[in-house]
This record gives C-alpha cells, sequence and structure tokens, in this order.
C-alpha cells in the first residue's frame, strides 16, 4: 500500500474554536472549512496537515460518535523551541511541562489545545550517550 497522505484527524465538540486556535498559535491555514471540518495546513511546510472534525458528525460510525479527543499527543518539531515558547507563554498558553533538555535528545515543553490535547513542540538536540546507541544511525539527532 503507498499512502499518499497522511494527517491527524482530531473529534472535537467545538470545531471552529479548536480551529482559531491552530491558526493563530501554530501557524496553520484552513484549505476546507465547513461547520462540521475543517482541514488545516501548514503555512510554513504544506506537507504539515491536521484536520478538525464535528465529534457528533453523521460520517463518523455510529459507535464512535460523541466521542471527542482524549489522551492524544501531538508533537511538533520545530528549529527553535526557545523562541516558539517565547511567543506562546507571551499569549498566554498554559505551559503544562515547562522548557526542558531530555537526554534522549529532545528539547522541548508541553502546552494544550481547547480540547486537551497535549502539544509537545520540540528541537531535536543531541542526545547522551546512554541514548545515542538505541537511535539508527540515520535517525540520530544533531
Amino acid at each position: 500500500m503507498k499512502i499518499t497522505q497522511y494527517y491527524p484527524v482530531l473529534m472535537v465538540a467545538d470545531v471552529s474554536a479548536t480551529s482559531t486556535f491552530y491558526q493563530a498559535h501554530f501557524g496553520f491555514r484552513a484549505l476546507f472549512e465547513a461547520d462540521w471540518y475543517v482541514h488545516l495546513q501548514s503555512t510554513e511546510d504544506e506537507s504539515v496537515n491536521l484536520a478538525i472534525l464535528d465529534a457528533s458528525h453523521e460520517t463518523i460510525p455510529e459507535s464512535a460518535r460523541n466521542r471527542p479527543v482524549s489522551g492524544a499527543l501531538l508533537n511538533f518539531e520545530v528549529p527553535d523551541v526557545d523562541a516558539v515558547h517565547d511567543a506562546l507563554t507571551a499569549k498566554g498558553l498554559p505551559i503544562l511541562l515547562s522548557l526542558r533538555d531530555e537526554p534522549f535528545g529532545q528539547r522541548h515543553f508541553i502546552t494544550h489545545d481547547p480540547n486537551g490535547v497535549l502539544i509537545d513542540v520540540i528541537t531535536p538536540i543531541e542526545p547522551s550517550a546512554e541514548f545515542m546507541a538505541q537511535y539508527a544511525a540515520d535517525a540520530l539527532p544533531s
């Protein structure tokens, strides 16, 4: 199977508020916008997409309908996590995990969207020797 595109779809109660959040804070723009579904694309990289779907919409199988997103974590890898941290903090977004370096090769912090979806904003850094051996040779952060 050849996959031609991949993107998460968040099933939410308030499509408009969620769409507005990602556009205002993470640089997305709407490519398709209805009251029940919005397809967002990064203004910096067209391969980065995110969709927002009304959790009660009829296109969702009845057994899964009305079950808004929970337990999700989105990772946004950025060139300068410190700058993003400063910008989002200035806008008043809550910081659930403070900006920090991790020995497994990330400098990151975590916030959340209006639905409680965690957003981990990351810049790869060199991992400690302990973690370096766990990376494939072509996947080692630098």
